[in-house]
């Protein structure tokens, strides 16, 4: 069963100096041309997995950046049933005002992620951002009235940033959830060239200060990078963080599809093509998904999660016997105090300290022989 559905929107006002997302400038009929080939991959992708979908989320670029007549066409292409899903869109705070937020209102959207990153004006245009202070406090103000849960993305340890008083400021605005990252320097993107170089224990110390002040207000850390009030958590990121099953539409957008009954496989990455091909018609790049890379992943993921994996539960969705290779390395990890294991439910007793957990883990799994070869 296909979850949830992501549709990538790759068209933004201005392209910040981090971003190495798959975005680019509206020009001439390309907004067009990207609606009429999106209907038609929908309709393709509506016949295997007709639905109807707990989720939908529409990310980018910025999907608040097209017009309204554009937006209507948008959601009027998608033939899936989406009454009673999780339907999110991205929006940056200077594409909002009152039309615009009850045109989304009308369309099914009922959750904002509002791209904020700081409320401090000069980390804002070290950022490029298109807006101030002044207008995200605006755009987050207008998304509560208008009834959005609303989400606010921040990031943290920048150069010359008062983290804790976009913390604070964050947390008294009345928003139900906020996703705290730090900023990442990709190759070949402005910042890089610039050879920017973040401060690790900067960061660290960012993070501490999010569990405290959002936790002082009720927030729980839910995941590694997002805190949530109760029942306010983000459940299209939990399709993924629990390597559920979503399909995804736009020029490159990564599906994670159940693999046909009968295969020694457990699902299917698909990946869209960059615009231009992906215009053309160019079918996704796929890749096999086997039992024991979906246990890795869904162990990778899981760990991330306040909760923790049940590697019982992933044994029986990949019929593979996991707990021998991975007990006594859990055990050990328990004993160093890094885990917390009730039967063959493990969960990181810290979330800052889950990727050293998640190599050992994955090196135990190593001596898993996969269906069909000799063991070593």
């Amino acid at each position: 069963m296909m979850q949830g559905l992501y549709v990538h929107v790759p068209f933004c006002p201005t392209i910040c100096p981090y971003c190495d997302f798959h975005v680019v400038r509206r020009h001439g009929g390309v907004v067009a041309a990207y609606l009429e080939r999106l209907a038609e991959e929908a309709s393709a992708l509506h016949e295997q997995y007709p639905g109807p979908l707990r989720t939908l989320y529409f990310g980018g670029g910025t999907p608040s950046f097209l017009r309204s007549a554009e937006l209507w066409a948008l959601f009027t292409t998608l033939p899936w049933e989406i009454g009673g899903a999780e339907v999110t869109l991205e929006a940056n705070p200077g594409t909002l005002n009152a039309e615009r937020l009850q045109l989304l209102r009308s369309l099914g959207v009922n959750r904002l992620s509002l791209g904020v990153q700081s409320f401090q004006d000069d980390v804002l245009k070290t950022l490029g951002r298109a807006h101030g202070r002044k207008g995200a406090l605006k755009a987050v103000e207008m998304s509560l009235e208008a009834g959005f849960c609303t989400s606010l993305d921040l990031i943290l340890g920048l150069p010359g940033q008062d983290c804790e008083a976009d913390l604070r400021e964050a947390r008294a605005l009345g928003v139900g959830h906020i996703s705290a990252y730090t900023l990442q320097i990709e190759p070949g993107t402005p910042f890089a060239l610039a050879n920017l170089q973040p401060d690790e224990e900067q960061e660290a110390r960012a993070f501490e200060q999010a569990e405290e002040i959002l936790g002082e207000a009720g927030f729980v850390r839910y995941e590694v990078s997002n805190f949530a009030l109760p029942q306010q958590e983000s459940q299209h990121n939990r399709v993924y963080w629990q390597l559920g099953f979503w399909g995804a539409l736009g020029p490159g957008a990564a599906a994670h599809l159940p693999a046909e009954a009968g295969k020694a496989l457990y699902a299917i990455r698909a990946s869209n093509r960059p615009l231009p091909r992906w215009l053309a018609g160019e079918a996704p790049a796929t890749e096999e998904i086997g039992p024991l890379e979906h246990a890795k992943e869904a162990l990778m993921l899981g760990l991330r999660l306040r909760e923790g994996v049940d590697v019982g539960r992933l044994e029986a969705r990949t019929s593979l016997d996991l707990w021998s290779p991975l007990r006594s390395v859990v055990e050990q990890m328990a004993s160093e105090g890094y885990l917390k294991v009730v039967g063959k439910h493990i969960r990181a007793k810290s979330l800052n300290t889950i990727h050293p957990l998640i190599l050992r883990l994955w090196n135990a799994l190593d001596s898993i022989s996969p269906p069909g070869t000799t063991p070593h």
